[in-house]
């Protein structure tokens, strides 16, 4: 790996663990200004006192969303949309640049491919070229693969996760996004079969914050390198304990009841009997 892509890998994963907590905010291009990211500044600061990793945004959301101060976050600007108006909204078209990502800070760079309907084609294309773009400047690309479309009857099947997986792999990615599965057992197949750094999506809003952390610690017990939760993390009630209660499980370990009695009880401190805020405002 060449060293320009080495650090910033750095920056969007810890360096201890292999592993990372991503908070995609990208939404308002599908979705609109939705609850937990209208005021981009302010969703930022959120999720960085919880030890995110990195988040991912649109190219025109970056310099709003700048904190200028806090914990530092890694940096992953997206390069593909398409709306939830659009007739054809599995239908991702490229509207940024590598070159346009590093202009703007990037850390990284993410593309959105949904396989399994008329658009794949041109979407594999785009791939295609991103991740030629990507790996001539040492950017780091995180592949966010779902299979949607005409051709897909069960978009959660592991055998057409598992064929997501390995078409990042395939294609050039460094690290692939893609559903749970909804089991350890099952998801371990796809992180087996996709040989670099597999992250899971959270998909649609979860009922419960067990839901929630189950779902990561089965992930991580799969084998997988951590989490790009957006909605659930984003439109928590507590978007900061939230992320640290993921990061609880995906860098330190916990099982579910600790992460859920952090979760819970918001008096109580974090693992070093030292305030969260306080904790990482000196290591920051």
């Amino acid at each position: 790996m060449m060293i320009g892509k080495a650090i910033r890998m750095e920056r969007i994963m810890d360096r201890q663990t292999g592993k990372t907590v991503i908070v995609p905010m990208d939404h308002g291009v599908t979705a609109g200004p939705i609850l937990g990211i209208t005021n981009m500044k302010e969703a930022m600061r959120q999720v960085a006192a919880g030890g995110a990793n990195a988040v991912v945004e649109h190219k025109g959301m970056v310099a709003r969303g700048h904190r200028r101060s806090g914990p530092d976050m890694g940096l992953i600007v997206h390069l593909s949309a398409s709306t939830s108006l659009s007739p054809h909204p599995n239908a991702k078209t490229l509207v940024c640049t590598v070159e346009e990502a590093i202009k703007l800070g990037a850390d990284a760079v993410s593309i959105h491919v949904n396989i399994g309907n008329g658009y794949e084609k041109e979407m594999l294309a785009d791939f295609g070229k991103v991740a030629l773009s990507a790996a001539e400047w040492g950017m780091p690309l995180l592949a966010m693969i779902y299979p949607r479309g005409e051709k897909v009857k069960d978009e959660y099947d592991p055998a057409v996760i598992k064929h997501a997986a390995r078409l990042g792999a395939e294609l050039g990615a460094d690290m692939v996004k893609v559903s749970y599965t909804g089991s350890p057992e099952t998801f371990r197949e796809v992180v087996e079969g996709c040989h670099v750094p597999v992250i899971i999506a959270g998909g649609p809003k979860m009922g419960s914050d067990r839901a929630i952390l189950e779902m990561v610690r089965g992930a991580i017990d799969a084998g997988a390198a951590g989490t790009s939760i957006g909605r659930n993390v984003f439109q928590h009630q507590n978007p900061t304990r939230i992320v640290r209660a993921l990061s609880m499980i995906v860098h330190e370990g916990a099982d579910v009841e600790k992460a859920l009695d952090f979760l819970n009880h918001p008096e109580k401190t974090d693992s070093e009997n030292e305030p969260l805020g306080l904790k990482l405002a000196r290591v920051s």
